[in-house]
């Protein structure tokens, strides 16, 4: 799975549980950037994502 692909992701989980949803690429360098999902955040790269760090961001 690749960065993109866990946003849509984590975007469908935020609209499904009436949750806030924000991406900030301003918040990171090169391809990572900021992902806020309700009151919850994590720092999210573009590129393809390990099974360990998937597991860590959820």
């Amino acid at each position: 799975m690749n960065g993109r692909e866990f946003m849509r992701r984590a975007k469908r989980y935020a609209a499904r549980n009436g949750l806030d949803f924000r991406f900030e690429q301003a918040k990171g360098k090169g391809s990572h950037g900021q992902l806020y999902v309700g009151r919850r955040r994590t720092m999210v790269k573009r590129t393809e994502l390990s099974m360990g760090l998937l597991r860590n961001m959820l």
